[in-house]
């Protein structure tokens, strides 16, 4: 009697609707990944994921062996390596598991070399998952399905991924000419107020979770509200580190940090207005200096940047360096970042560092 095996089934939410449009009999995968979909059988079973939303969405069960077919069934790409399926188990976006809901539970988060390194696991399809990781995920959907909970999501991470192209070194992005600068504001006026607002909100927040925090040095004497950065509790003057100096200076100008002792907790920047990427590029430079470095990094920016943000971040200039930024590099929101906020207002002295992950998105490009 054959095993039956699992294997991650990655999509977009546009691959997920087309799929439902041909009728949800056939999955399909690039043609680079054929050894791999090789060895998946009849009776297997296919973990779907939404990668826009990282959140699991439903389970499909094999009916045929691998074949090549080019009929469209994707508007975006042809995917031409294929399975005949059926559909075991199917949640909304709305109603989808988030894969950090599962975090405790599942392989993919244990021993991580630094925080961000699970999505690793999430970046590339079909990947055979144990069976114990697969059926938290099987018995999670299932009993979604019987029970669903509505979870509001962004409708612009379930449409839109950032076009990845290839080349010698990987997977990367690369803007538009024509497109305007990343952070310039409308009618090309700045407004550094939103800068100073947002780094007085993860300061305050960093405090009232109870951390050190740092500002960076040449911010020190900014005034958000009436409101001195230099009367923030637990504001440290001096930074307790141990680099070279080219990496001390580096970190020194990072906007803003949470430390725990000697550690840092968190790395924040900030980027509203700046025209050139000087948040991306000192993060940049500090990977490159301190490559086994295990600081969680954040891009703090405005909604409506996000996406051009994810193609910065996986320019080859970024996508060199070792790790690539983009996987160690997650992006939050101003409006998310200032909603969280208030949602855990009366539960801040409680909070852990992972909550940022659950407010935060990957920057990387999956290969779906």
């Amino acid at each position: 009697m054959s095993t039956r095996n699992y294997w991650l089934d990655l999509f977009t939410g546009a691959t997920w609707e087309d799929f439902k449009a041909a009728g949800a009999q056939v999955s399909g995968f690039r043609t680079k990944r054929w050894n791999t979909v090789k060895k998946i059988e009849v009776g297997d079973y296919l973990l779907c994921y939404l990668t826009g939303l990282s959140r699991f969405i439903g389970i499909l069960e094999v009916l045929s062996k691998p074949f090549t077919d080019n009929t469209p069934i994707w508007k975006d790409e042809e995917f031409p390596c294929r399975l005949k399926v059926r559909v075991i188990a199917e949640l909304t976006p709305e109603t989808a598991i988030p894969v950090l809901q599962l975090r405790e539970r599942l392989s993919q988060f244990k021993a991580l070399k630094n925080p961000h390194a699970w999505t690793g696991y999430f970046r590339g399809s079909p990947l055979k998952w144990s069976q114990a990781d697969a059926e938290i995920v099987i018995n999670a959907i299932r009993d979604a399905v019987i029970n669903p909970v509505a979870r509001p999501f962004d409708e612009r991470k379930l449409k839109y991924r950032p076009l990845a192209l290839k080349a010698k070194m990987g997977t990367v992005t690369v803007p538009d000419r024509d497109e305007s600068d990343l952070f310039t504001s409308e009618g090309g006026k700045q407004k550094p107020k939103d800068h100073t607002e947002i780094q007085w909100h993860i300061l305050k927040l960093g405090s009232d979770m109870g951390f050190d925090v740092w500002v960076a040095r040449n911010d020190r004497s900014r005034i958000w509200n009436g409101k001195k950065f230099s009367e923030i509790p637990k504001l440290k003057s001096e930074l307790p580190l141990q680099f070279d100096e080219a990496t001390n200076k580096t970190i020194e100008l990072i906007d803003v940090l949470w430390l725990r002792g000697n550690a840092i907790v968190a790395a924040f920047e900030v980027e509203s207005t700046t025209s050139i990427y000087s948040g991306l590029l000192r993060m940049a430079d500090l990977v490159a200096m301190q490559p086994n470095l295990n600081i969680p990094l954040y891009l703090v920016a405005p909604d409506d940047k996000r996406e051009k943000v994810i193609v910065e971040v996986n320019r080859p200039t970024f996508r060199r360096l070792t790790p690539p930024l983009s996987d160690i590099c997650r992006f939050i929101s101003f409006r998310n970042l200032k909603g969280q906020m208030e949602a855990v207002s009366h539960i801040l002295r409680y909070l852990k560092p992972e909550f940022l992950e659950e407010i935060s998105e990957s920057c990387e490009i999956e290969e779906v």
